[in-house]
C-alpha cells in the first residue's frame, strides 16, 4: 500500500487539466485510482483504490464530481483532513 504524503504538505497539489496549483494543509494525501462514482440525489460516493485492494470512499456533492470531471479510471488523491482520528476494537 502506498504511504500517505506525510509532513510534506507544502508541495503543490496540481489539479488535472489546469495550470492551477493549490497548496493543502492536509498531511494525509493518498494517491489512487477511481474505481466507482455513484451519484445520488445530491451526494455522490467516490471510491478510490489506493493499492492492494484497499478502497477509500468519499462522500462529496454531485456538483463537485461534475466540476472535477471525476470518472472511473481517473487518477485521484484522497485528501484526509481531520481534527480527530477515532480507533475502535
Amino acid at each position: 500500500m502506498p504511504a500517505a504524503r506525510s509532513g510534506d504538505y507544502r508541495k503543490p497539489f496540481h489539479r488535472k487539466g489546469t495550470d492551477m496549483l493549490k497548496k493543502l494543509s492536509a498531511r494525509n494525501q493518498i494517491k489512487g485510482k477511481i474505481v466507482e462514482v455513484h451519484k445520488g440525489q445530491t451526494t455522490a460516493h467516490v471510491r478510490i483504490e489506493i493499492g492492494a485492494g484497499v478502497v477509500i470512499t468519499s462522500s462529496i456533492t454531485n456538483e463537485a464530481v461534475d466540476d472535477l470531471g471525476l470518472k472511473v479510471g481517473d487518477e485521484a488523491w484522497a485528501v484526509i483532513k481531520a481534527s480527530d482520528v477515532m480507533v475502535g476494537k
